[in-house]
This record gives structure tokens, C-alpha cells and sequence, in this order.
């Protein structure tokens, strides 16, 4: 779009600022956003988007001389016009910028920064995990004019993403959350995955922005070198801005900040960072212990993230959203280390590993014998592996099966990627 055409549009979007993509979803006075993916295309819905109320349809279809209406809003690219209205917004509003990516741990990072920020300031955050290339701009749009902080989730599955996300966001801050075993299938190996992950810090370094950083994590710090920082560690780093001591005696996280002891609602020693990022930007922007810890108190796990469930006298660990290798060996570790009672681990298929595919299960299904667990795998990769395991090609057939009627006073790990499904085994079973 030219400069006069994006002001134009910004102006009636500050007037009608809710923008819908689906015309069955439209109400008077939207924005008709006309978007294409593999198997529709937008512009075949604006018409019937206008006539449900929608105020403008943007579209880059010029077809039929719809243009010539009014209330049709022409742009060569409609994807690129959303991307370059949300950076336009984000500058228009002008309000500090945190970007937060990672292989893992981002959504769950997102919230508690969220949590904490919100307590003095008026924060803006990514909506659930709307952190693509249609999500990030969308993000940005729905940022208040008097919003103080805006918090902007980033996610990739193909080199370049971060990349791009950050021209849009243009942040001031960044969270590299880990570095891990994700989307193997497009980054192939670890080294394709830090090179992907810290093109936001490479930005950062070009702005002259800040990055917060987790001196216990020994990638990402080596990622953040030549970057200005603001940093935290669990273990007594000398450099540290804040130090932090996990004092945990259960499942449940506890953690020590200068003199004050925050019992958190989450589980899992790979949860002690995303705290370990919360605490050290609340820190950076002056909260108060006490107002970090009331935030991270609050704060319940939701959205099968770490989520805890009490079910036939079982603790549950929900964890169901995604899955890569290191963050299934990372909770299956933490399954090993909470105390007493049986454990079992139910797993499903871990999605977009390509020619890594069978090795990562083979390893996953590998570690779960040696430490001992009763544990069941579900899904087509994990039904090559060799193992003694059981095995079930679906979530469904695992249902069916009857298994877990038998499962009493456990503690239950149910991890995997979120095509499996898996949360359908509790739904069933409540």
C-alpha cells in the first residue's frame, strides 16, 4: 500500500476496529478482511460480508469491478496490507514492545509475563497462541491506544518467520523462552532451530533493544552476546540481575525471590524458567516482590499446558497442547521427580519431525522403559518403534481399550501433539 493509502485505512479501521476474516462470523460496523488460504479465498465472501453489515471489505481480488463500490477497500495483497496495518498501529499507539518465542514454553512465558506486567500497567497480550503470520499482525491491531506494554507471542515453523514477525512487531524487548528439538521436519537439527530462533535477537542488536535472558540456559545466552540484557539464574550465576532458588516441596512449583516465597499452580522443573522471565521483567519494569508474587500465585495453568487435574483419586498432568522431543523428555522427567505415588505416562504422536520422525520416538519410547514407567504410547509413529510398550494407533482405540478405569492414586502424564487429541481420553472418562 502507499503511505496515503495505509493512513486511509488506519483512520477507518480507529473508527470500526474490530476486523472479522470469516463473513458467517461478520457483525455491523466490522472490518471484512479477505484472506486466502489452500482452500478458500476470502474475496468470494465480501459481498455477502457488506450485506450482513461489515463497514468496508478489504480485498485484492478486482474482479467484476467490485472495486468501484465504496465500500470495497482495493489493496494489491491483502495478507501484506494486514501485516503493514498492524506494524503501522503498533507505531501509530507507540507503546514499549516485549516479543516472546522459544521451541517451548512461549504461550505459558506469554501469560505470566501477562500476569505480572498487569499489575501496575495496562498490558496487551497475544490472544491465546494467535502467533503466526496472521496472528501477530491481528495482535498488534487489537492494541488500546492507552496501553502501556504490549506483549507479543512469535512462532515459526519454516526459516524466515522469526525473521519477518519481528519487521512487523518491531519489539523493544525480547524472550527467547528455550532452544529445543522442534519442527525438525523444516530445521532438520538444533542448529537450524537456533538459527531460526534468534533472528530475533539479531533484531534486537540492529534496534538497540534489550533482551531478557536465562543465564542457566547456555544457548540462549550465547545467542543474546553482543546484545544488551537483563538477566536471572536458579543457580547462583554471578552476573545475574536476579537470583532465584526453586524451593519446591511437591508437585507444585515454589519459588524464592529475595525474601519472599511464591507458591505457584505450576508443575514441571521446565516451568522454572518461564517463572524465572516473568519475575525478572517485572523486576526490569519496578514491580514490587509482592506484587510479582500475587500475580504468580493467581495464576492458574489452563488450556491442557501443564495442567493439573485430580480424577479417580490420580493426579493428572494435562500436557496436551504440543510436543516436541525436548519438551516430552522434560516432562516426563518431571513425572519421575515428583514425589511418591505410581507413575504412568500416556503419549501421543510428536507432529513435523520428518526424517527425524522414528528416531525421536524410538528415544522417547526407549527412556520411558529404562526409568520404569507404565507407560502407553498412541499414535502411527510411536506404533514403529521396538518396544514392549503397548501401543495404540489411536487416541481412540486407547479410550476403548479400558485402560485407564484401572488406574488408581497415580500420578498420569498425558503428553503430545494436539492433532492426537489426547485430552479426549479425560473428557470421556469425566
Amino acid at each position: 500500500m502507499t503511505e496515503k493509502e495505509l493512513k486511509e485505512l488506519h483512520e477507518i479501521y480507529l473508527t470500526h476496529p474490530k476486523i472479522t476474516r470469516n463473513s458467517k462470523e461478520v457483525q455491523k460496523g466490522d472490518i471484512f478482511w479477505a484472506l486466502k488460504g489452500e482452500r478458500f479465498d476470502g474475496n468470494q465472501f465480501a459481498e455477502e460480508a457488506l450485506e450482513k453489515g461489515a463497514h468496508i471489505a478489504v480485498i485484492d481480488d478486482k474482479k467484476k469491478n467490485i472495486v468501484k463500490e465504496k465500500r470495497y477497500f482495493y489493496v494489491e495483497d491483502s495478507l501484506k496490507a494486514l501485516q503493514e496495518l498492524g506494524k503501522f498501529h503498533r507505531q501509530y499507539v507507540g507503546m514499549p514492545t516485549i516479543a516472546i518465542t522459544g521451541s517451548n514454553g512461549k504461550t505459558t512465558t506469554k501469560e505470566l509475563v501477562n500476569a505480572v506486567l498487569s499489575q501496575r500497567y495496562r498490558t496487551a497480550a497475544t490472544y491465546k497462541n494467535l502467533n503466526n503470520h496472521i496472528g501477530v499482525p491481528l495482535t498488534l491491531l487489537e492494541i488500546p491506544e492507552d496501553t502501556d506494554i504490549a506483549i507479543v507471542e512469535m512462532g515459526t515453523n519454516h526459516f524466515g518467520e522469526i525473521e519477518a514477525l519481528t519487521k512487523i512487531a518491531d519489539p523493544d524487548f525480547g524472550i527467547i523462552t528455550s532452544i529445543g528439538k522442534a519442527h525438525l521436519e523444516e530445521f532438520k537439527d538444533l542448529d537450524g532451530v537456533l538459527k531460526e530462533k534468534t533472528a530475533l535477537f539479531e533484531y534486537l542488536k540492529l534496534k538497540g533493544g534489550m533482551a531478557f535472558v536465562n543465564l542457566d540456559d547456555e544457548l540462549v545466552k550465547k545467542a543474546a552476546e553482543g546484545l544488551k540484557t537483563y538477566t536471572f539464574s536458579y543457580h547462583n550465576h554471578p552476573d545475574a540481575n536476579v537470583q532465584l532458588q526453586d524451593i519446591s516441596e511437591d508437585a507444585q512449583l515454589k519459588i524464592r525471590l529475595n525474601n519472599t516465597d511464591i507458591q505457584t499452580q505450576l508443575t514441571g522443573k521446565y516451568n522454572l524458567s518461564n517463572i524465572g522471565y516473568a519475575i525478572a521483567t517485572g523486576k526490569f519494569f519496578n514491580l514490587s516482590d509482592e506484587e510479582i508474587k500475587q500475580a504468580l500465585e493467581h495464576y492458574t495453568p489452563k488450556d491442557m499446558r501443564s495442567q493439573i487435574i485430580e480424577q479417580n483419586d490420580n493426579l493428572i498432568i494435562l500436557d496436551a497442547y504440543n510436543a516436541n522431543p525436548t519438551s516430552m523428555k522434560a516432562a516426563i522427567k518431571n513425572l519421575l521427580q515428583m514425589p511418591g505415588k505410581h507413575k504412568v505416562a500416556i503419549l501421543g504422536d510428536m507432529f513435523e519431525l520428518g526424517e527425524n520422525a522414528a528416531r525421536e520416538h524410538q528415544e522417547i519410547a526407549d527412556f520411558v522403559k529404562e526409568n520404569h514407567i507404565e507407560g502407553y504410547l498412541i499414535g502411527e509413529n510411536f506404533n514403529q518403534t521396538k518396544t514392549d510398550l503397548p501401543k495404540f494407533k489411536t487416541t481412540q482405540d486407547f479410550i476403548n481399550s479400558g485402560v485407564l478405569d484401572n488406574v488408581k492414586g497415580s500420578h498420569i502424564l498425558i503428553k503430545g501433539s494436539r492433532g492426537m487429541a489426547l485430552e479426549n481420553i479425560l473428557e470421556l472418562k469425566s
